[in-house]
């Protein structure tokens, strides 16, 4: 089978380690471009069969719909990644380990999506930490790099620790350590007070693996790692929280409460990043705090109980990510060479409501083509609020001053914007229909959530649409500084790093540092 050949992939990049100056880079490659043949091979097999379940040196694996998407995703983007590192740090003395050190992490997170065993699960998301760790080091005389490294390393032992007590209490409720077993047996709604614990355990771990505020602050810092480092980072490791909450989505259902935290906690980090996002001055800053609203986003959608939708969003964000890290810096040399071509159009109050009404027009008539009887309150929530994302850049065509051709384009955008969504999810709902649960029937709780959540997000719409208007207002300037900020939660942070005793700011560090 294919995907036997996977174990083979992490004593190859131990071998990079001692490779030659001139081959490093070459081999790291090869590796990796192995890894994506082996994995279009296994998504060929599975369509060709469906999912499977197997065991190589002892290793118990499984395929199904999740896995084999994630291990394409994970090995294509690591390719990538890879390549631009080869000339990134062609040259730097310490490449070789550098490669070795890519190629484990990368090795990690497929033994991670493709585990079958909880066992290698909790050994594949410990060495995905650890391995990352490594890399965000790679510079270790900069303070910088190592206080978000510790920040980094402190919470994701305390999501492994989470992690590591769900495992124990998922075997004694389910008398069995293989997750397609558990998947099953928690669908039937077997599993009792033991799983309900596990999931709200589950929740935690994934939680603090995918930054949600307030443990957001190293997510955000840590740009003192090389370049491909950040790409790998928010393209692909920091998805492997979202991964722990689809593989586990029956079991989380159980949990009504563990589902509601994820709501809530994911919502308002994905409100708060993408409000801190807006005060960025730094591209590559701004990109760090978007993965933080992208990852609150997916939070919330998986406390939703779309799980299909939060698969989806992986595969694309991790896509837009890893090209935005790797081309930020070509884009600003060609957005600062390019001059505006006039007037920039600024949508007043008017404006901000006609597109609102139209991008909700636009969505019910996209909506209802696909049968709006037949989809799920939370799936028209969800779409509901990307609209509103949409209706925010729909305003600017629809303002005063602007041109009848940015006008067109942006209806057309929220048009297609509209048809995508519905197309999208319901050809995700097809394709994991026989992995993944079906969205639950919404209680007073879930309902409360989901209006909540429409309403929070329409209002953050809205600033975001009349920003330009509000932004530089005098009485604005403080909140935009406190939002720049990010409202000090990780200056607190820092504090009680501090307190426990921050090594960059021992006299021995400052010492290396000078």
């Amino acid at each position: 089978m294919p995907i036997d050949l996977f174990p083979l992939l992490a004593p190859l990049a131990l071998i990079l380690g001692a490779a030659g100056p001139g081959r490093r880079a070459r081999w790291a490659e090869v590796a990796a471009l192995v890894a994506v043949a082996i994995a279009a091979l296994t998504v060929l097999k599975l369509g060709f069969q469906g999912g499977w379940r197997a065991e190589t040196f002892g290793i118990a694996l499984r395929v199904d719909v999740v896995s084999a998407t994630m291990l394409l995703l994970v090995a294509f983007i690591g390719w990538v990644v890879i390549r631009y590192a080869g000339t990134y740090l062609r040259g730097e003395p310490r490449q070789g380990p550098f490669m070795a050190g890519l190629c484990l992490t990368l090795a990690a997170v497929l033994a991670l999506v493709l585990a079958d065993h909880l066992a290698l699960f909790v050994a594949a998301w410990i060495a995905t930490s650890l391995c990352l760790h490594r890399l965000l080091l790679f510079y270790p005389g900069r303070p910088a790099a190592q206080r978000a490294a510790r920040k980094k390393f402190l919470t994701a032992r305390v999501g492994d620790a989470a992690l590591i007590a769900a495992s124990v209490l998922l075997v004694l409720a389910y008398d069995t350590a293989r997750i397609g077993e558990i998947a099953a047996a928690a669908r039937d709604g077997v599993g009792g007070p033991l799983a309900v614990g596990a999931a709200a355990l589950l929740a935690v771990a994934a939680m603090l693996k995918s930054a949600q505020f307030p443990t957001h602050g190293w997510l955000t810092e840590v740009m003192e790692a090389p370049t491909p480092v950040s790409a790998l980072l928010h393209a692909g490791v920091i998805n492997a929280g979202g991964f722990l909450l689809i593989r586990f989505a029956d079991v989380l259902l159980l949990s009504p409460g563990a589902m509601a935290a994820l709501v809530i906690v994911g919502g308002f980090t994905a409100l708060f990043g993408g409000l801190v996002m807006l005060t960025q001055p730094a591209v590559k800053t701004s990109l760090a705090w978007s993965t933080v609203a992208q990852m609150g986003f997916m939070t919330l959608e998986c406390g939703l109980g779309l799980f299909p939708l939060a698969l989806l969003h992986i595969v694309a964000h991790s896509l837009y990510k890893a090209h935005a890290f790797l081309s930020a810096g070509g884009a600003v040399e060609a957005v600062a060479a390019n001059r505006r071509p006039g007037p920039v159009a600024i949508p007043d109050g008017r404006a901000v409501a006609r597109a609102f009404l139209l991008a909700l027009g636009l969505y019910v008539l996209a909506g209802a083509a696909f049968g709006l009887a037949h989809k799920s309150p939370q799936a028209l929530a969800l779409g509901a609020i990307l609209i509103f994302g949409v209706a925010y850049m729909l305003a600017q065509g629809l303002a005063d001053a602007a041109p009848r051709a940015l006008t067109r384009r942006t209806v057309v955008f929220a048009l297609a914007t509209s048809v995508a969504y519905f197309a999208l999810q319901s050809a995700a709902l097809w394709l994991t229909r026989d992995v993944l649960p079906p969205a639950p029937t919404p209680g007073a709780l879930e309902w409360t959530l989901i209006a909540l959540a429409v309403f929070s997000f329409g209002v953050v719409a809205v600033v975001q649409a009349m920003f330009p208007l509000w932004a530089y207002h005098p009485a604005a300037a403080g909140l935009r500084v406190h939002l720049s900020n990010g409202l000090y939660a990780n200056a607190l942070f820092d504090r009680a790093l501090k307190a426990w005793g921050d090594p960059t700011t021992a006299p021995s560090a400052q010492k290396r540092t000078q």
